[in-house]
């Protein structure tokens, strides 16, 4: 399982410190752009399956054209 944590900077460094400390965990900083990637992305997967099971209506390529 994969968790990401947004914490103050302040109190990061600290929690990383005892994370660390746990034989079953691997932690690791990654940056905020990394962060919100990541975060786009799972909403950009979630958003396909809800399109695949009809839950969720996409627009055309053509709107989105029309749009620029």
């Amino acid at each position: 399982m994969k968790v990401l944590s947004d914490i103050k900077y302040n109190k990061a460094l600290h929690l990383m410190e005892a994370l660390k400390s746990l034989l079953y965990l691997r932690a690791q900083t990654i940056s905020n752009e990394k962060a919100l990637s990541m975060v786009d992305i799972k909403e950009a997967l979630e958003n396909l399956a809800l399109a695949r099971q009809g839950k969720l209506k996409l627009k055309s390529a053509r709107a989105l054209y029309n749009k620029l």
